[in-house]
């Protein structure tokens, strides 16, 4: 009986819970002469998620999805043991867009005791959520080159929606020669153009209409860069008075470099724009590029 059959298995999708339950797997499909690709998640799975697992699979033959909150990335006064623990219906998703493994361990499989190695991200990590939530980024960068390793998948495919994270993990990949390629898939987005995303649960009625402010400041600041405003510390002042406005607490807004995520104070080219903001207790972030009219003009 091969490794994939001898799994337990949800939804009728092989889980493997251990390191060694996982290498055996993916060993078995590349000794069929299988690609990889790979989706970490935490879980909570949605449209999204789904948008991310049908790019992997038009990528390789076999794919597989972490479901993993992981506790490094999660600060003091964060909302860890809130965060939605929804596996059952995470396999269900998973066996629909043709999942061909769930890596679902425990905190003590991924960080057994004695564990004191971490991965310590550059200057891509210090600035805006980095900044707001100091370690995450450790924590992000620590698990995904953990998760790399095991699964040493040809593609691991990554949403946009954290542009940062997306970022600061393809510099991570680049810098320590990791042989999987990152992909970034464009962010998904609710009919009313709200980034998806599994903390949107935790939004009121009311907070969930303010927090269409966010696409909708974003959709402005696209239009009046691409009429020929240049000014980023108008477009953000715009963007920050829209989301307030909303009854938003905007904890950041920057537009940055796409590759560096170093502030710009003029659009004279490609460009994204950043956000975070709460409504109520719940943390959004999101971002768009921005391109001005004279590089538009010169096909940059």
């Amino acid at each position: 009986m091969s490794a994939e059959l001898s799994l337990p298995s949800l939804a009728g999708v092989p889980i493997a819970r251990s390191p060694d339950d996982l290498r055996t797997w993916t060993a078995t499909q590349r000794a069929s002469g299988r690609r990889i690709s790979f989706v970490p998640t935490m879980g909570a799975l949605h449209a999204g998620h789904m948008a991310l697992v049908d790019h992997a699979r038009e990528r390789a033959e076999a794919v597989v999805v972490s479901v993993f909150v992981n506790p490094l990335q999660f600060g003091p006064r964060e909302d860890l043991d809130a965060y939605p623990r929804t596996l059952p219906a995470d396999a269900e998703l998973c066996r629909a867009h043709g999942v061909g493994l769930i890596f679902a361990p425990t905190a003590a499989a991924m960080y057994p005791g004695g564990f004191e190695t971490h991965v310590e991200p550059g200057a891509l990590a210090e600035r805006w959520c980095g900044a707001s939530r100091p370690g995450h980024f450790r924590g992000v960068a620590t698990v995904v080159a953990k998760l790399l390793n095991l699964v040493m998948a040809d593609v691991a495919v990554f949403g946009e929606k954290d542009w940062q994270q997306l970022q600061v993990i393809a510099r991570m990949s680049r810098d320590l020669n990791h042989p999987t390629e990152i992909v970034g898939v464009p962010t998904l987005r609710e009919p009313d153009g709200l980034a998806l995303s599994s903390r949107n649960v935790f939004l009121t009625s009311e907070e969930r209409r303010g927090a269409r402010s966010i696409p909708d400041a974003l959709r402005e600041a696209q239009d009046k860069a691409s009429a020929g405003e240049c000014d980023a510390a108008r477009l953000i002042a715009a963007i920050v008075g829209r989301v307030s406005d909303a009854g938003g607490r905007v904890d950041f807004v920057g537009i940055v470099d796409p590759e560096t995520l170093v502030s710009c104070s003029s659009i004279d080219g490609p460009a994204q724009v950043l956000i975070a903001a709460y409504f109520g207790s719940t943390r959004l972030i999101d971002n768009a590029r921005l391109t001005s009219a004279q590089s538009r003009s010169v096909g940059v």
